[in-house]
């Protein structure tokens, strides 16, 4: 018997988002059914024969490494393929099923959404503090490798290699802490709450909550399957996340090209033309991984924003190809810019000389003269009128003096000398005191603070895999004695 012709909306939307989900979909809606049925024998809502059928044609489903069948237009989704495939597994037609009672497509939907999600970002989490560590131990090690520090574009004042990576290590210990929250609020069920206004069967949700690995339930039933704000959060996030991670990207170019770091062998293409060049294109595609990151985000706030507050495929089901493809990108962005910053080291940092004569070091001169009573706009005032007589390298006491005549007049021979060491000795920066600044024992401090951050971080996320596993392992064992009744 041949199989009808695909109509055009099978053709054009139910197979290639079957062809695209049901990885994706099947193997998590028969987990999530495993734990149903548990629960619906329990609460004597189905008989226990019937319930082993049903756990028993799930398990084969489980182990089954076939893969999924074409779409062929004699189902409409995973949903109605699973329903389709366990009938067949238990040996009775569809209409005998009972894996469906007390449930929705809604509220399974929701519930495989939050576990396929969470799974994810267990590992984009895993990924982040992976590249946390390298960023901190890089810190650690370069906090004495002085440095030009730019602002807009242009030569500011001296700092670290170690102070940089640092800043982008606390940057990455707030998306970490962001990251685990997220978890948290994804690893809420909405299973029980049917098509959004619960049921009148006595079903216990938290006992399929439990052997799902859920740490609760989500408070409000319309909530649990109309509410987006937790897809909204993957995107955004990871979004945030990488943009920070791609202005990194950008300024390792600059390092690159300048010879201050190495260039890592296994992070570059060749050139098709010029034999000698070995291209850091990573970096590159870093930058271009974020852009579409962001607008992966945009399209599930447009998505979202364009929906109804009521189950609405705009906001839950149509999004998720570009969560899926987001956590897949940020993954792999967090291993590529982790591996990339293990591999550097410093190579032609600048020489004092290169940092005293960018004017980098001006600031610190102005700073020296406040130490001595002088107004700072005062001390700005000649270390401006130094500049314009001359560079650092050429200032002497007597320069310095007519500098302040009629700004600073009587400055001492120790000021004078102070302003001038500031002037030409940036490496005085790792000596700097101040405990968020580029000094070097105080860039080793802020790299054992932001440890702690991550320690704590990864304790998290070990004691939710903890979880996780006890009920998986929870549900293996009573979803096997309930199919050997």
């Amino acid at each position: 018997m041949s199989t009808p012709a695909l109509t055009t909306y099978q053709r054009h939307h139910l197979r290639p988002t079957y062809d695209h989900h049901v990885g994706y979909l099947f193997p998590a809606m028969v987990r999530a059914s495993q734990a149903h049925v548990v629960m619906l024998v329990e609460q004597g809502l189905v008989p226990a024969e019937r319930g082993a059928r049903l756990l028993r044609g799930l398990a084969e489903l489980r182990a089954d490494t076939a893969g999924a069948p074409e779409f062929d237009g004699t189902f409409e989704d995973t949903y109605y393929l699973m329903e389709k495939r366990l009938a067949q597994a238990c040996g009775i037609p569809t209409s005998e099923l009972d894996v469906q009672m007390a449930r929705s497509r809604n509220d399974l939907d929701a519930g495989v959404f939050r576990m396929l999600l969470r799974e994810q970002l267990l590992g984009v989490l895993d990924r982040v503090l992976a590249a946390g560590a390298t960023a901190l131990d890089s810190a650690h090690r370069y906090a004495d490798v002085v440095i030009t520090g730019y602002t807009h574009r242009r030569p500011a004042q001296p700092t670290t290699i170690g102070h940089a990576l640092a800043g982008y290590a606390e940057a990455l210990a707030g998306e970490a802490v962001a990251y685990a929250e997220l978890i948290d609020q994804l690893n809420t069920s909405p299973l029980g709450s049917c098509a959004f206004a619960g049921t009148d069967l006595d079903i216990a949700p938290a006992r399929v909550a439990e052997l799902l690995g859920f740490d609760g339930l989500v408070t409000n039933s319309y909530e649990a399957v109309a509410g987006a704000d937790h897809l909204v959060r993957v995107g955004t996030l990871n979004a945030q996340a990488l943009a920070t991670g791609a202005r990194l990207a950008r300024t390792l170019m600059d390092w690159l090209s300048w010879r201050w770091v190495s260039t890592p062998g296994d992070f570059t293409q060749g050139s098709s033309i010029m034999p000698q060049k070995r291209n850091p294109v990573v970096l590159e595609h870093l930058v271009s991984m974020a852009g579409a990151t962001a607008a992966d985000a945009a399209s599930v706030l447009n998505n979202v924003g364009a929906a109804w507050w009521e189950d609405s495929n705009n906001a839950t089901t149509d999004v998720q190809v570009r969560l899926w493809e987001s956590n897949d990108r940020t993954d792999r962005f967090f291993a590529l810019l982790g591996g990339f910053l293990a591999e550097i080291e410093p190579l032609e940092p600048p020489s004092a000389e290169e940092i005293v004569a960018s004017g980098a070091t001006t600031t610190a001169a102005a700073d020296a003269l406040t130490r001595h009573g002088v107004p700072f706009r005062a001390a700005h005032s000649v270390v401006g009128r130094l500049v314009r007589g001359g560079a650092p390298a050429t200032w002497t006491a007597q320069t310095v003096r007519a500098a302040a005549e009629g700004i600073a007049d009587g400055l001492t021979d120790a000021a004078v000398a102070d302003l001038i060491a500031a002037a030409v000795r940036p490496e005085l920066v790792l000596d700097r005191a101040q405990v968020d600044g580029p000094g070097a024992d105080a860039v080793r401090a802020q790299v054992a603070v932001l440890r702690g951050t991550f320690d704590a971080v990864a304790g998290r996320l070990a004691a939710v895999r903890g979880r996780l596993a006890a009920a998986d392992e929870a549900l293996d064992a009573v979803a096997a004695q309930g199919a050997a009744r």
